[in-house]
């Protein structure tokens, strides 16, 4: 299953990182702390839609764009049954081949809580989730 916190929090680290601001700069900005912004970010704590409009402010993009990444990023998901779910040694390896020639998929595990999937569509698409 698909934590809708955890894919909201990723969308707003990679658009933090991509502008190559910090934590602190864009809770400043947001009015929050930077301890609750981190836990959002990383999938541990849910935000309202009052503070989700705030942060998207702060790093200068509108809610709806957000929300259209992310609602992607779940359609994605839900199409590949059994990927994000938790898996053993085993499994890993079957899902790291192509499936159907249309999609590969490949996990790094980085700890027993957190593994990274990557898949790559034929359209050399690379959409990158953690788990």
């Amino acid at each position: 299953m698909v934590l809708l916190r955890r894919v909201i929090g990723d969308a707003l680290r990679a658009r933090r990182q991509g502008q190559h601001r910090t934590l602190r700069e864009v809770s400043t900005a947001a009015n929050v702390s930077l301890g609750y912004l981190s836990e959002i970010e990383r999938g541990q704590k849910e935000a309202s839609s009052e503070l989700l409009a705030a942060i998207c402010d702060a790093l200068g993009a509108r809610l709806s764009e957000l929300l259209g990444e992310v609602s992607s990023t779940l359609s994605l998901a839900e199409g590949m049954e059994g990927v994000l779910v938790p898996v053993d040694a085993e499994s890993v390896k079957s899902q790291s081949k192509p499936v159907d020639g249309d999609v590969s998929v490949s996990v790094r595990r980085e700890s027993p809580l957190k593994a990274t999937l990557h898949a790559t569509r034929k359209p050399q698409r690379d959409v990158v989730y953690a788990a």
